[in-house]
């Protein structure tokens, strides 16, 4: 017989095969992020300060960047808002995300074991410690506030290893600069397409999954009333914690005293399977805990939400309809 070839174990590639001119555009783009962050990085906080709150106003007036689906958010979380207050609020917004690039490049350079505290304040981090040292699996989840990424740097300095979902970005070399930064410190990566099962295992080896809560998540989500409207959440969040046992943690690192890299890392709230029966009944009453507690940590600085991203979507006729009759 003639030979025979074994079927081959490799994960199929994360992209498909690209044509010289879509990865040169790919690397041309690469290398001028890299520049920008470069450039960013030798900045002092001042300056770098002046130089978002100056793009921030360029954002948020004369060039209207996502200025539809911010308009749709905001009057949709804040109905009695003035056009005023929901003017200084964009502006507001811009000025934190693109505080958070900046935040992003000084951090390799700035935030190190030995001066965190310069920079870091911990609140309610007894328990969420105790868990974290524990042997039992952990969800930790958080949401498009404040400077999540310096949060997930900041526990991988402490030395928490954590397994992280992110989805895969387009260009191949920005990805890749990415989860350089993020696995920096031992925050592991893992692509959201295909990840359950490696997901599970993390979680029965007594792991610590870190997850970004407020996707929107489809029609066939799991939906809940999030600050005030319907959102659709993904399943699975809550399917971990409780096919695992394993305590849900929200957290957050919120930007503080008005200053750039000034954060509290914060412990909102935790439900324990073992402890917290009711909220742990099931997936959707988890689901709905777990935004609640989001809601309560964006009311202390909304400005530090990302008001620009498509979180609120149509519910389906049924879900409306059950939605309004639970409200009522």
């Amino acid at each position: 017989m003639p030979p025979t070839q074994e079927s081959s174990t490799e994960p199929p590639p994360l992209w498909p095969d690209a044509g010289p001119i879509s990865l040169a555009i790919d690397f041309a783009a690469y290398s001028v992020v890299r520049m920008l962050v470069a450039v960013i990085g030798t900045l002092p906080v001042d300056m770098g300060d002046s130089m978002c709150r100056f793009i921030a106003w360029l954002a948020a007036g004369p060039l209207s960047i996502r200025k539809k689906q911010t308009d749709h958010n905001l009057d949709l979380i804040f109905p009695s808002a003035t056009a005023d207050q929901r003017k200084r609020l964009t502006f507001a917004m811009w000025h934190h995300l693109l505080l958070m690039v900046c935040e992003i490049a000084w951090a390799q350079r700035r935030l190190h074991l030995s001066n965190w505290h310069e920079h870091v304040t911990f609140r309610n981090n007894k328990q969420m410690l105790r868990y974290m040292l524990s042997d039992r699996p952990m969800v930790m989840v958080t949401g498009h506030f404040g400077n999540f990424e310096i949060g997930g740097y900041t526990s991988g300095l402490m030395g928490i290893n954590t397994l992280a979902i992110a989805r895969r970005l387009d260009n191949r070399f920005l990805h890749r600069w990415v989860e350089q930064f993020r696995s920096a410190k031992g925050q592991l990566m893992v692509d959201k397409v295909g990840c359950a099962q490696r997901v599970d295992r993390h979680l029965a080896d007594g792991g610590i999954l870190s997850l970004l809560a407020d996707q929107h998540a489809g029609e066939k989500g799991c939906w809940v009333d999030f600050m005030g409207a319907p959102a659709s959440c993904h399943k699975a969040l809550a399917l971990f914690s409780l096919t695992q046992q394993a305590p849900m943690v929200v957290v957050s690192t919120r930007r503080v005293g008005g200053k750039p890299m000034q954060f509290e890392a914060s412990c909102i709230a935790i439900a324990d399977p073992e402890i917290d029966t009711e909220i742990c009944s099931g997936m959707k009453s988890l689901t709905q805990w777990y935004n609640a507690q989001l809601a309560e940590a964006v009311a202390e600085a909304p400005e530090q939400y990302w008001w620009l991203h498509r979180r609120w979507r149509k519910p389906p006729a049924k879900v409306a309809k059950r939605l309004a009759k639970a409200a009522a």
